[in-house]
């Protein structure tokens, strides 16, 4: 996010200014993206893993200041609850073996931070939502004691005025509200970076929106928060409402979200949908850098654009347009919809599906997007994570790619061809891409994500403990088979064979 914060408020003179200076980036970008040769270069790809910190009973550990610290690792960076962390990965090539690396980096980075917790009762727990979470453990004591997050708590309940209001429809609706953004921090994941060149940008982040609904659909590991059996994949309705700073009037005219899917698909390239962010949504971080983004290209730099980068982290689109002024300045998406969890193994293969398909799929898109109407994709994306595998999918199957719908399991199957020849066509070893599609082809077979396995293990469980203490004794098995690294359509059920 590059800026430093350390205030909490701000004033109107405040948010003037960076308007302002917002309207310079833009110009500043638009112009950068014309200069002949920037951002082109080969493909890499990055990651971030976020973690629940848990005691010795499974419950929220609010440490994440002093774990952090303990582990003295720049790749440990604070998240928006006390009991959350974040890992960031060093981007690598997509030419070669890019997944062992994510997963060499991801045992390495995640032995630190486990000896760290240890020092202070703690565990970490790789898990979209934590199903042991309470009420009180997302009050506003819990958003971390640092600048940044209190002043995006400030700042989204400026615009908002009014409670943060969670409705979630399931085996077990839930409704509730909130004065403060703490409930963000009920959710983790596991987000990917992929960085391509400017010219071929809307081709890829189409791709990207089509890919995530089907990657989604079979990576679900989200399915209960507060008691409650909700969606395969709570995590999207969870997030969307719990930092949605529309008032009752900006709901009921159905203006955007600053959590979405996204408008339509992309016709430009990223200054697009860098300026729909600005144009959209109101800045709640009005913090200015030292830098002037016009004189820096006036004089043949490459500008950090620290307020549109800024304010970009503060629009969470569920794959979102990066600009990053390093390496020379180049573009990236960011697909945001993956959840931590359950293993490394499942981790790595979700993301080799999500990138081999995305890659795929941007080969054609100039002859797929005329025939799929964006509000299919949208209505995939949330089918997908409510229902899971079992999500009836429209993508483009039928005769002369007309679109067509097909349950989520199914279609899984028919596009992993497709995602292999993504990956092998960039680079990916043949043999890494077997062995990471060749999960992701189990667990469709099989039928369990793992959301699917927490939810077959609360059942067997719930009889005998109920509810709150099944959760408990759930997340224990979890913690114990995630140690094992052993891809999650394998783990054992009690009760079933």
């Amino acid at each position: 996010m590059g800026l430093a914060i350390d205030r909490e408020r701000f004033d109107p003179g405040d948010y003037r200014r960076f308007e302002q200076r917002l309207e310079d980036c833009l110009v500043a970008l638009e112009r950068l993206l014309e200069r002949p040769g920037f951002g082109t270069g080969p493909a890499t790809v990055g990651a971030e893993l976020e973690l629940f910190l848990v005691d010795g009973q499974g419950r929220a550990l609010p440490l994440n200041q002093v774990v952090r610290a303990e582990t003295a690792d720049p790749r440990v960076v604070l998240e928006i609850d006390r009991f959350n962390l974040e890992l960031n990965l060093t981007p690598a090539p997509l030419i070669g073996r890019p997944f062992a690396a994510f997963a060499s980096e991801l045992d390495q980075a995640l032995g630190i931070v486990r000896r760290a917790a240890a020092w202070h009762g703690g565990r970490i727990a790789m898990v979209g939502i934590l199903p042991t979470l309470r009420p009180e453990d997302l009050q506003l004591a819990a958003i971390s004691d640092a600048a940044r997050y209190q002043a995006l708590n400030n700042g989204l309940r400026r615009l908002r005025q009014e409670p943060f209001r969670i409705r979630i429809d399931g085996d077990d609706p839930l409704e509730l509200a909130a004065d403060d953004v703490g409930l963000e921090g009920a959710n983790t994941s596991f987000q990917l970076h992929l960085r391509v060149d400017p010219d071929r940008f809307a081709s890829y982040f189409n791709a990207a929106q089509l890919a995530t609904a089907p990657v989604l659909a079979v990576a679900g590991n989200s399915p209960t928060f507060l008691g409650h059996r909700l969606w395969q994949e709570t995590r999207v309705a969870l997030f969307k409402q719990a930092v949605d700073d529309r008032d009752a009037t900006g709901r009921s005219s159905r203006r955007v979200s600053r959590v979405a899917f996204g408008t339509g698909w992309n016709t430009t390239g990223a200054y697009e949908l860098l300026e729909e962010s600005v144009r959209l949504h109101e800045p709640v971080l009005p913090v200015l850098g030292p830098e002037r983004p016009l004189d820096q290209l006036d004089a043949g730099g490459v500008p950090a654009l620290d307020e549109l980068r800024l304010h970009q982290s503060t629009v969470w689109r569920w794959n979102r347009a990066i600009y990053d002024p390093a390496e020379g300045g180049h573009v990236r998406i960011e697909l945001r919809a993956l959840p931590a969890g359950p293993t490394v193994a499942d981790m790595c293969a979700n993301a080799a599906f999500a990138l081999g398909l995305t890659l795929a799929l941007a080969a054609d898109a100039d002859t797929w997007v005329p025939r799929v109407a964006f509000q299919q994709a949208h209505h995939n994306f949330y089918r997908a994570a409510q229902l899971g595998l079992r999500a009836e999918l429209a993508w483009p199957l039928g005769a002369g790619g007309r679109v067509v719908t097909i349950p989520a399991d199914q279609l899984i199957q028919r596009l992993l061809p497709a995602a292999h020849q993504g990956l092998e066509d960039a680079g990916v070893l043949p043999e890494e891409v077997d062995e990471l599609l060749a999960v992701i082809e189990a667990r469709a077979a099989a039928g369990q994500t793992g959301a699917v396995w927490q939810r077959r293990t609360l059942a067997a469980l719930e009889p005998q403990l109920g509810r709150e203490q099944g959760l408990a004794a759930m997340l224990e098995r979890y913690l114990e088979l995630q140690g094992t690294n052993v891809p999650v359509h394998t783990w054992p059920v009690p009760g079933r064979r």
